[in-house]
């Protein structure tokens, strides 16, 4: 395996080799086994809302397409509240009012 670093790169992967008091080579090795753990613990902790992603995806494929209302159209009462209520969780309230420690 070989890999290609300007001159600054090289330099600065030495001098931190160096004061982890290592060669280049275990550094670098050090440095991809440590990045690797660390990729498939965020993958791991993720996996459960990547796959409720990809089943909401698949299932919004099958739904019809939502009819075009055209520039300007106004939201149904019941979209409105949705937004409403979305917002206000946004905001940090629930149906008890502000929640402490949260932004009202």
């Amino acid at each position: 395996m070989s890999i290609s670093l300007d001159q600054d790169q090289a330099e600065r992967i030495r001098q931190h080799a160096e004061r982890a008091g290592m060669d280049v080579s275990a550094y670098l090795v050090h440095a991809a086994t440590r990045q690797m753990a660390e990729s498939d613990a965020i993958e791991e902790q993720f996996a459960e809302v990547d796959a409720l992603i990809a089943r909401a995806e698949r299932a919004a494929d099958g739904l019809p397409a939502e009819p075009d209302r055209g520039p300007g159209a106004e939201l149904t009462e019941q979209e409105r509240l949705e937004v409403e209520e979305a917002l206000d969780l946004v905001r940090g309230h629930d149906q008890q009012g502000p929640r402490p420690g949260h932004a009202a």
